[in-house]
């Protein structure tokens, strides 16, 4: 029986150890393409920049309309992050409301005992 018991914990943890490997090759992975997604937004405002500034004929205008654009939704970003944690910590009132009802129930369950 306890052989079984090893052998079963020894399978739980190469399962765990083969989990935890694949989880730390995505978790690579996701960095590695949020680094190159930014390079390519980098690259990207440049070209649209350079393209404005083409379009007008003049040198700096397309940075500034590509520069005010990006204020434009760091401001609404930050205006929508600001609406959505200034409303506070979760609070779990169902299990707060449960807890309050076994409370009660157990204090008058001691009551009625001798």
């Amino acid at each position: 029986m306890s052989a079984l018991v090893r052998d079963e914990i020894a399978l739980a943890t190469a399962e765990m150890e083969q989990k935890a490997k694949s989880l730390l090759r995505g978790g690579i992975a996701i960095g590695a393409g949020a680094v190159f997604g930014l390079f390519a937004l980098i690259y990207g405002l440049l070209a649209a920049a350079w393209g404005i500034n083409d379009a007008i004929g003049n040198e700096w205008v397309g940075f500034l309309i590509v520069f005010g654009a990006l204020l434009l939704l760091v401001l609404g970003a930050f205006l929508f992050a600001w609406r959505k944690l200034k409303v506070g910590a979760p609070k779990p009132t169902m299990a707060i409301d449960e807890a309050r009802r076994i409370r009660e129930t157990v204090v008058a369950k001691r009551g009625e005992m001798p």
